[in-house]
Protein backbone atom coordinates (compact mmCIF):
# COMPACT_ATOMS: atom_id res chain seq x y z
CA UNK A 1 0.00 0.00 0.00
CA UNK A 2 1.08 3.11 -1.15
CA UNK A 3 2.41 5.32 1.66
CA UNK A 4 0.78 8.78 0.38
CA UNK A 5 2.28 11.29 3.61
CA UNK A 6 6.03 9.85 2.44
CA UNK A 7 5.89 9.98 -1.09
CA UNK A 8 4.32 13.27 -0.61
CA UNK A 9 6.96 14.84 1.87
CA UNK A 10 9.65 12.94 -0.74
CA UNK A 11 7.85 15.30 -3.92
CA UNK A 12 8.13 18.52 -1.91
CA UNK A 13 11.62 17.92 -0.97
CA UNK A 14 12.43 17.56 -4.67
CA UNK A 15 10.22 20.39 -5.52
CA UNK A 16 12.55 22.36 -3.28
CA UNK A 17 15.59 21.43 -4.93
CA UNK A 18 14.11 21.64 -8.31
CA UNK A 19 12.92 25.54 -7.29
CA UNK A 20 16.71 26.12 -6.57
CA UNK A 21 18.35 24.41 -9.43
CA UNK A 22 16.35 26.61 -11.52
CA UNK A 23 16.85 29.85 -9.78
CA UNK A 24 20.65 29.33 -10.09
CA UNK A 25 20.33 29.37 -14.13
CA UNK A 26 17.36 31.19 -14.58
CA UNK A 27 14.54 32.96 -13.54
CA UNK A 28 10.50 33.15 -13.53
CA UNK A 29 8.34 34.97 -15.90
CA UNK A 30 5.02 35.32 -14.33
CA UNK A 31 3.76 36.74 -17.17
CA UNK A 32 4.54 33.00 -19.62
CA UNK A 33 4.52 31.03 -15.99
CA UNK A 34 7.71 29.43 -17.61
CA UNK A 35 11.26 29.66 -16.40
CA UNK A 36 13.86 31.29 -18.66
CA UNK A 37 18.03 30.69 -18.56
CA UNK A 38 19.23 33.54 -17.65
CA UNK A 39 23.09 34.18 -18.63
CA UNK A 40 25.96 33.75 -16.29
CA UNK A 41 27.34 36.72 -14.44
CA UNK A 42 30.90 37.05 -15.26
CA UNK A 43 31.62 40.04 -13.63
CA UNK A 44 32.63 41.76 -16.58
CA UNK A 45 31.90 42.74 -19.92
CA UNK A 46 32.83 40.41 -22.83
CA UNK A 47 36.55 41.55 -24.33
CA UNK A 48 36.09 39.74 -27.29
CA UNK A 49 34.87 36.93 -29.79
CA UNK A 50 35.46 34.43 -28.07
CA UNK A 51 34.10 35.59 -24.54
CA UNK A 52 30.71 36.37 -26.42
CA UNK A 53 30.98 33.02 -28.38
CA UNK A 54 31.83 30.94 -24.74
CA UNK A 55 28.94 33.08 -22.83
CA UNK A 56 26.19 32.14 -25.91
CA UNK A 57 27.35 28.48 -25.07
CA UNK A 58 26.74 28.71 -22.04
CA UNK A 59 23.52 30.32 -22.14
CA UNK A 60 22.27 27.56 -24.61
CA UNK A 61 23.44 24.89 -22.21
CA UNK A 62 21.42 26.76 -19.48
CA UNK A 63 18.32 26.89 -21.66
CA UNK A 64 18.50 23.14 -22.08
CA UNK A 65 18.71 22.51 -18.69
CA UNK A 66 16.12 25.01 -17.49
CA UNK A 67 13.60 23.10 -19.68
CA UNK A 68 15.02 19.71 -18.04
CA UNK A 69 14.42 21.05 -14.58
CA UNK A 70 11.58 22.43 -16.09
CA UNK A 71 9.84 19.41 -17.02
CA UNK A 72 10.29 17.39 -13.68
CA UNK A 73 9.26 20.70 -12.02
CA UNK A 74 6.11 20.57 -13.65
CA UNK A 75 5.41 16.26 -13.10
CA UNK A 76 6.51 17.12 -9.60
CA UNK A 77 3.75 19.89 -9.09
CA UNK A 78 0.97 17.91 -11.15
CA UNK A 79 2.13 14.16 -8.79
CA UNK A 80 1.47 17.01 -5.79
CA UNK A 81 -1.79 18.56 -6.98
CA UNK A 82 -3.15 14.95 -7.61
CA UNK A 83 -1.31 12.82 -4.44
CA UNK A 84 -5.38 12.76 -2.74
CA UNK A 85 -7.00 11.24 -5.88
CA UNK A 86 -8.17 7.93 -6.10
CA UNK A 87 -5.57 7.55 -9.40
CA UNK A 88 -2.53 8.71 -7.67
CA UNK A 89 -0.59 6.01 -7.98
CA UNK A 90 -1.96 4.23 -10.83
CA UNK A 91 -0.64 3.77 -14.16
CA UNK A 92 -2.41 6.30 -16.98
CA UNK A 93 -2.23 3.37 -19.70
CA UNK A 94 -3.09 0.27 -17.96
CA UNK A 95 -4.55 1.72 -14.49
CA UNK A 96 -3.18 -0.88 -12.26
CA UNK A 97 -1.26 -0.08 -9.68
CA UNK A 98 2.32 1.38 -9.98
CA UNK A 99 5.00 -1.00 -8.41
CA UNK A 100 6.25 0.27 -4.71
CA UNK A 101 9.70 0.32 -5.90
CA UNK A 102 8.90 2.75 -9.06
CA UNK A 103 7.23 5.07 -6.48
CA UNK A 104 9.88 4.72 -4.32
CA UNK A 105 12.54 5.85 -6.89
CA UNK A 106 10.49 8.26 -8.77
CA UNK A 107 7.04 9.23 -6.68
CA UNK A 108 5.87 11.41 -9.53
CA UNK A 109 5.67 8.36 -11.77
CA UNK A 110 2.67 8.01 -14.19
CA UNK A 111 3.09 4.68 -15.09
CA UNK A 112 3.79 1.81 -14.17
CA UNK A 113 7.47 -0.47 -15.30
CA UNK A 114 5.95 -2.15 -18.51
CA UNK A 115 4.33 1.11 -19.41
CA UNK A 116 7.27 3.33 -18.61
CA UNK A 117 8.55 3.93 -21.99
CA UNK A 118 5.10 4.67 -23.53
Amino acid sequence: MLDKKKIKEKLEIERDVLIGQLRDIGKFNPETNEWEATPEDLGYRETDQNDMADRFEDFESRSAMVKTLESRLNNVLSSLEGINRVSFGKCEICKKDIEMDRMAANPAAKTCKKHLND
